[in-house]
């Protein structure tokens, strides 16, 4: 059985507040009718990681080394979920199961008894298991391995064929796992910065996102740039750019932002 997932650590401290005095004036807005220029979203992004890696640390360690089907089942529990509750979650499915055959064959009840600190654990237990079910019945047992020796997108259009795997968990799955093959997860952090930073369209949801913010990044990036990306972005979400009255006067892309000083 794979070992126990850690919380994740951040680097030590928030970033440095701005001198003090008068905020920067907000960036002119682009007119509502003109397209995004592809190249200037590119140029913007990678400023953006450039300076988030500067102040949150890059390269970020990995905070756990999954195999990639526990990584997949850490994934499915951590959906809308704190990473402390979908942590102990796994800890218990871990504890009480010698293996994911036998989580597979459990009443399905226990499972969900078993995992209550998550958000909708009556959802999450059925599903669990039929993912599982659905790669036993598609390999002929419970291992992602080989995903390693299939290019990235071939990946992951594979694991997206499983129920209820969608983006954010089949990129999690390469990117996190010790498959650490090259993928671009967004949770909502990392969504909500990109938006505020007009890097997507503020309507855009999480999953359509990916292709989205990928596409502005490096294709040659390692698999490390893009967890970099990943963390920091996810990193200035939890730690300034906030759900509700984002710091702005301490945030280090103020003046990359069309939306500083305007969020409440």
């Amino acid at each position: 059985m794979a070992p126990n997932p850690t919380p994740r650590s951040s680097p030590a401290g928030p970033p440095a507040p701005r001198r003090a005095g008068r905020p920067p004036s907000p960036p002119a807005r682009r007119s509502d009718t003109a397209p995004p220029d592809p190249a200037e979203l590119a140029a913007k992004a990678r400023l953006v990681h450039e300076r988030l890696c500067a102040v949150y640390g890059c390269p970020i360690g990995y905070f756990h080394d999954l195999d990639p089907l526990s990584e997949l089942v850490s994934s499915l529990l951590s959906h809308r979920t704190r990473n402390a509750d979908s942590g102990r979650a796994f800890q218990a499915l871990r504890s009480r199961f010698a293996d994911w055959a036998a989580l597979v064959a459990a009443p399905t009840d226990e499972v969900e008894r078993l995992i209550h600190g998550v958000r909708w654990p009556e959802q999450k237990a059925p599903r669990i298991q039929a993912v599982l079910a659905r790669v036993a019945q598609r390999t002929g047992g419970l291992d992602l391995g080989f995903l390693a020796a299939m290019e990235p997108a071939a990946a992951r259009a594979w694991l997206e064929e499983l129920p209820g795997v969608g983006p954010k968990t089949s990129a999690a799955v390469l990117s996190f796992s010790t498959l650490r093959m090259p993928a671009l997860p967004v949770d909502s952090h990392h969504h909500r910065v990109a938006a505020r930073l007009g890097l997507i369209a503020p309507d855009l949801a999480v999953g359509p996102s990916h292709p989205v913010l990928r596409a502005q990044l490096p294709e040659a990036w390692s698999a490390q740039d893009l967890y970099d990306n990943h963390e920091v972005l996810m990193l200035h979400g939890q730690k300034v750019c906030h759900h509700r009255r984002p710091a702005c006067g301490r945030c280090t892309l103020a003046d990359l932002c069309p939306s500083a000083f305007r969020v409440a």
